[in-house]
């Protein structure tokens, strides 16, 4: 079957606000106020602990991955707390996830968001029934970029990988394409807008309402 994956965080959802926010609440916690701000979208959608690294660095002082570490548990239970304050769907992605699931394509959702949070954010999206899969960074021993998350992504779903691929926003999702050999489309609507096409992927995604339409031509 052939198969569609996402990513989640700034593919199929604008997260930025409530990631930062997460993040904001750390600093806060240890009386620096807040320190990041929705200039710094494009960090959020790398994740918990690069938030962390960039609000260390803007602060006075020596700080090191200890740090981090140990910011990171407080970070994941804000987020918790805050899933869905301002995330939404970026406009045309569930039509688009509709229009594949009626044209007999297996979807899934592959985010380095940890699997239980990318769960309840979806279900409170009302989108987690769409998805055949969904594979977190914690859902195996490894995350993307290497390729066994999304692999393990599309044959949950039923799928298979050489007539699969992948829909992304940054370097990681291009380079989990190049280990799983499968073609990435990144999107650019995100905050770096089409400056992704320095990462050379073979498409690049507009809006939502061309994907059907670019999957017929770069899924065999």
């Amino acid at each position: 079957m052939r198969t569609v994956v996402f990513d989640l965080d700034g593919t199929l959802a604008d997260t930025s606000a409530d990631l930062l926010a997460s993040a904001n609440a750390c600093f806060r916690a240890l009386g620096q106020g807040n320190v990041l701000d929705g200039r710094d979208a494009l960090t959020a959608f790398h994740g918990g602990k690069a938030m962390l690294r960039l609000g260390f660095s803007r602060l006075p002082g020596h700080w090191s991955e200890a740090d981090v570490d140990r910011a990171y548990p407080a970070l994941l239970a804000a987020y918790a707390d805050g899933l869905d304050h301002h995330t939404v769907m970026y406009p045309g992605a569930v039509g688009a996830v509709e229009t594949l699931r009626g044209q007999g394509y297996a979807v899934a959702v592959c985010t380095n968001k940890p699997e239980t949070l990318a769960l309840e954010l979806l279900r409170r999206l009302g989108v987690l029934d769409l998805f055949g899969a969904v594979v977190g960074a914690d859902t195996l021993a490894s995350r993307k970029p290497d390729a066994a998350p999304y692999v393990a992504s599309v044959t949950r779903a039923g799928g298979t990988v050489a007539r699969s691929m992948l829909v992304g926003d940054t370097e990681t999702d291009r380079r989990t394409g190049l280990a799983a050999g499968v073609p990435v489309a990144l999107v650019t609507f995100g905050p770096e807008g089409r400056g992704v096409a320095r990462l050379t992927p073979e498409a690049l995604l507009d809006h939502f309402d061309d994907l059907p339409d670019l999957a017929a031509r770069l899924v065999p």
